[in-house]
């Protein structure tokens, strides 16, 4: 399983949210570059960085996010591949997402844009195969959009399986009930996504969509489930700022 800590940006800001909401953010650092750099020594192969002021509908942090960026990989090991920045947040626009990829950003995660314009997101899978993310933010099965804060009318699994048929690098389910309470992953409602996705591809001939779970990672026991349910990718954060265990420790069981 490929483990994907999370780096949440707010006002230039390290943070976690609960539950998506601005007013339960806990500051963790105030160096967010010097986290990334620090995953990326620990053995990180991926980062997921969220830009929270653009899902709030403020001004992306483009800057910072190139700082990490290079702080990343000037910390790479000589010989070894860099690890991938991916990055989402308040992404509206096809231009948006456009601009993130030629400041050098290697995964794009998009959510609202792939339910409101659904077209758009399809045309950049076709156009950056292996790059666009397509981010489920479920609530009780339905997907929520702007920043968690609306209920669209799409279900988790038809977004998935449209997404798939884009031929999407990934797809990112997120429980936002779980989201930041470390209160157990969505073990369940994510194998059973990645089931019925492995299901669709395999019937069309399409290469494997992995889906990452996202949300509610609270201890190593955690990591265990998803690991037996089958669970090919899992994105986690505040675990590792409270220290409930350490990346040192969460690699050792992949």
């Amino acid at each position: 399983m490929l483990l994907i800590p999370a780096v949440d940006l707010l006002g230039g800001n390290a943070v976690r949210l609960c539950e998506g909401e601005r007013e339960r953010a806990t500051v963790y650092s105030d160096e967010p570059w010097a986290l990334a750099a620090q995953f990326v020594r620990t053995g990180a192969r991926r980062i997921h960085v969220v830009d929270l002021d653009g899902a709030f509908g403020e001004a992306r942090q483009t800057d910072l996010i190139r700082r990490m960026l290079d702080a990343a990989r000037e910390a790479t090991a000589p010989g070894c591949a860099p690890a991938e920045i991916e990055v989402g947040g308040g992404l509206r626009s096809a231009q948006a997402v456009e601009d993130l990829i030629a400041a050098g950003v290697d995964k794009v995660v998009v959510g609202t844009l792939a339910v409101r314009d659904p077209d758009a997101v399809a045309g950049l899978c076709a156009d950056h195969p292996g790059t666009i993310v397509v981010a489920i933010d479920a609530r009780d099965g339905i997907v929520a959009v702007d920043g968690w804060r609306e209920l669209s009318s799409i279900s988790a699994a038809e977004l998935g399986r449209e997404a798939a048929g884009w031929g999407a690098a990934g797809l990112l389910y997120t429980d936002v009930r779980r989201d930041g309470l470390q209160v157990g992953a969505a073990v369940e409602a994510t194998a059973a996504l990645q089931a019925d996705i492995d299901q669709l591809c395999a019937a069309s001939a399409r290469e494997p969509v992995d889906v990452i779970a996202s949300g509610g990672v609270g201890s190593l026991a955690d990591l265990d489930a998803l690991i037996e349910a089958k669970v090919r990718a899992v994105v986690f954060g505040r675990a590792l700022y409270e220290r409930s265990f350490t990346l040192e420790e969460a690699l050792s069981r992949c």
